[in-house]
C-alpha cells in the first residue's frame, strides 16, 4: 500500500488484546528504530512486557484493512494508580501524515480516562507534535517533581542517550517535556461554570417574582374599581 494512497478511515484504531500477540516483534522493532532516528530514547520493553500489556488490554494498535502494523501505544499506572503514563507512541514512517498519532493518542487517553478516573495522566516528549496532541487533551506542561515519583518508571528513561543529564539534575530537568492532565482541573471548571450559571439564573427568577406582584397589584386594582363601580351603581 503506497503512501498516497492511503485513507485515514482505512486504518483502525483498537485495543489490542491476545488476538495481536504476532505483532509484538514489530512493534518492538519500530520503537527502536524510531528511537534511533529521534536520537532520544523510548523506554525498552521486553517482549513480555508488551504481551503482558494486550492481554490486559492496556494496549493501542493501529491496524490497515489489510492487516499491516501501522501505529501503537500503551497504557502504564505508577505510584499505586495515582498516575497513569501514555507510552510507547509510535507510527511507522509509511502512515505519517494522516493523523495516526492523534487517533491512538486520543484512543489510549480515553481508556485511560474510563480505568482510571481519578489518576493523572502523564508524559515525557521531546516531539513538537505529541506537545500539540496533548494540550488539545488538555495536558499541561510541568515540572518533573509534579510527576509520579516511583523509581521504577524512571528507570525506563536508562536506554535514553540524555539520560546522564537526567542524573546530574537529580530529575529536575532533561530534555524532555513534561506533561500532565489531573482530573481535578475538569472538576474545578465544573464547579466554576456551576456557579456561574447560578448567578445568571438568580436575577431571573427574582425578575420572575417581581413580574407576579405586579400582575397581582393590576388585579387587586382591578377588583377595587369593580367594588366601587357597584357602590356608586
Amino acid at each position: 500500500m503506497k503512501k498516497d494512497s492511503i485513507k485515514a478511515d482505512e486504518i483502525s484504531i483498537v485495543v489490542a488484546d491476545e488476538s495481536h500477540l504476532p505483532y509484538v516483534q514489530t512493534i518492538l522493532s519500530t520503537i527502536e528504530a524510531a528511537a534511533k532516528v529521534r536520537g532520544t530514547g523510548i523506554a525498552k520493553r521486553s517482549p513480555d512486557y508488551i504481551e503482558m500489556k494486550m492481554k490486559e488490554r492496556k494496549a493501542i494498535i493501529a491496524l490497515t484493512q489489510d492487516g499491516e502494523f501501522a501505529g501503537f501505544c500503551y497504557i502504564e499506572t505508577w505510584s499505586d494508580k495515582k498516575f497513569v503514563a501514555n507510552s510507547g507512541l509510535i507510527v511507522v514512517d509509511k502512515f505519517r501524515g494522516h493523523g495516526l498519532a492523534k487517533r491512538i493518542k486520543k484512543k489510549a487517553f480515553q481508556i485511560s480516562r474510563e480505568r482510571f478516573p481519578d489518576a493523572k495522566i502523564f508524559g515525557l516528549t521531546t516531539g513538537l507534535a505529541v506537545m500539540k496532541i496533548n494540550s488539545e487533551l488538555g495536558y499541561r506542561p510541568v515540572t518533573f517533581s509534579e510527576l509520579t515519583d516511583d523509581e521504577d518508571f524512571w528507570k525506563g528513561c536508562q536506554s535514553c542517550v540524555n539520560y546522564d543529564i537526567l542524573q546530574r539534575t537529580n530529575k529536575r530537568l532533561c530534555l524532555c517535556t513534561g506533561m500532565l492532565y489531573d482530573p481535578s482541573w475538569n472538576k474545578e471548571k465544573e464547579q466554576a461554570e456551576a456557579k456561574s450559571h447560578n448567578l445568571v439564573v438568580k436575577p431571573v427568577k427574582k425578575q420572575i417574582k417581581i413580574a407576579a406582584k405586579v400582575v397581582q397589584s393590576k388585579k387587586k386594582s382591578r377588583k377595587s374599581t369593580a367594588s366601587n363601580k357597584i357602590q356608586i351603581g
